[in-house]
Order: structure tokens, then C-alpha cells, then sequence
């Protein structure tokens, strides 16, 4: 499953990292240069590049949209 989403600040970028560490399955994030970070990892999604949308890709789609909220909140 794959979710674009819109990061505009750190403290979303911290709300993916918070969100994705509670989830069981392997979260990962793709920026639009096609570097691809860990979503559990603040150092991985510090690397990534927010000036596009990034793509959430996960295998399970309630893990998944529980991240997408918390950068929606």
C-alpha cells in the first residue's frame, strides 16, 4: 500500500517517526529523488528530501493509515 503525503515541518517529520515505531510491519518513505528511509528511524527521515511529497509505503494498510493521520493532524 502506498500513501503521498505533504510534510511541511520537523515536527511532522517527528509525528511519522513517533506514529510508525508503535506499528508492528516495516514502514518506509520515499522521497521524490528515490532515496528511501527507514519510517522509524529519525536519522533515515531526517535525510530525505520534503520540498515534494513523499510517498509512505507499507504492507498493512491499518498500519499505514495510522501514520498518514498522525502527519494530517
Amino acid at each position: 500500500m502506498v500513501r503521498q503525503v505533504k510534510v511541511s515541518n520537523f515536527s511532522e517529520v517527528q509525528e511519522i517517526v513517533s506514529a510508525a515505531a508503535k506499528c508492528y510491519n516495516d514502514i518506509g518513505v520515499h522521497d521524490m529523488k528515490g532515496s528511501i528511509a527507514d519510517a522509524k528511524s529519525i536519522l533515515g527521515m531526517m535525510s530525505l528530501d520534503y520540498s515534494h511529497p513523499v510517498k509512505i509505503v507499507c504492507e498493512s494498510e491499518n498500519d499505514l493509515n495510522q501514520v498518514v493521520k498522525a502527519v494530517r493532524q
